[in-house]
């Protein structure tokens, strides 16, 4: 099946819009909006729906097809009852077997007040006049912020603190347990102490997207490869290298916290 073009589907979106007299307004968010964002085939279309009654829509999910031949859809809030009286929102997110995907929120227009203005942002229909005017679509909101003296210190803290937990899932054998504290919790410090790197280097200026997926742009060249080489360097670690927990013995038994953490960066630099 050919992927439909940006244009078709921004012309089905808006056409929807037009067509439909509970929808009083169209507004597109994300990278779509920001003219400065890289295009790319994968990008999403951020739509969200002004209408008169979210509960109109969701009684009968049929409507949707409009959009396209279905491959998988989410709808976050159908484990429940919405109604009028809820908080006048519902998210359908679709991706489409032709490629394009849509992710549409349906706010209530007396809950328009509700909800979040982001900086990516752009006004596609308003047939009522009712939406404040948005400024030029730019990813103001995302631009990595400063921290201060003791979000900064807590970071530092809270990374080696788990530190010992990878260790100790290591040296007990338990896989699971030592993936889930590097993925989830480690890296998550990681990451922010690499935001604010970027953000020291580029005076807070810019945003580093998602999940750091910028981060190659403004890292040198060596922090980059070591950063994007450390998951699959520590994973081998946790499955793979029986004499790590000979040297976490070794470190947890002379009481020295160090010998462990300089046996990770060790093992991160003879295999860069």
């Amino acid at each position: 099946m050919k992927m439909r073009s940006e244009q078709q589907m921004m012309d089905l979106i808006i056409d929807t819009g037009k067509n439909d007299q509970r929808i009083r307004a169209v507004i597109m968010s994300g990278s779509r909006a920001n003219l400065n964002a890289k295009k790319d085939v994968f990008q999403d279309f951020d739509i969200i729906y002004v209408v008169t009654s979210v509960g109109s829509f969701v009684s009968d999910h049929s409507w949707i097809r409009i959009f396209g031949e279905m491959m998988i859809m989410q709808m976050p809030k159908s484990d429940r009852l919405i109604s009028d009286t809820d908080d006048g929102s519902f998210t359908y997110l679709m991706q489409f077997t032709d490629g394009n995907r849509i992710d549409l929120g349906l706010v209530q227009i007396d809950k328009i007040n509700l909800m979040k203005r982001e900086s990516q942002s752009l006004l596609l229909l308003d047939k009522d006049g009712i939406i404040e005017p948005f400024p030029p679509a730019s990813d103001a909101d995302f631009i990595v912020k400063q921290p201060t003296e003791k979000m900064f210190n807590d970071c530092c803290n809270e990374f080696w603190w788990i530190c010992t937990y990878v260790a100790k899932g290591i040296w007990r054998d338990e896989v699971p347990y030592a993936m889930c504290m590097y993925d989830r919790f480690l890296r998550d410090m990681l990451f922010e102490m690499i935001n604010w790197y970027i953000g020291i280097k580029t005076d807070f200026t810019i945003s580093v997207g998602k999940c750091g997926k910028h981060f190659k742009k403004y890292l040198e060249a060596e922090i980059w490869d070591m950063t994007s080489k450390l998951t699959v360097i520590v994973t081998m670690i946790i499955y793979g290298k029986h004499y790590l927990r000979r040297a976490i013995y070794l470190g947890l038994r002379q009481k020295r916290l160090q010998t462990i953490l300089a046996f990770y960066i060790h093992m991160v630099m003879i295999n860069v």
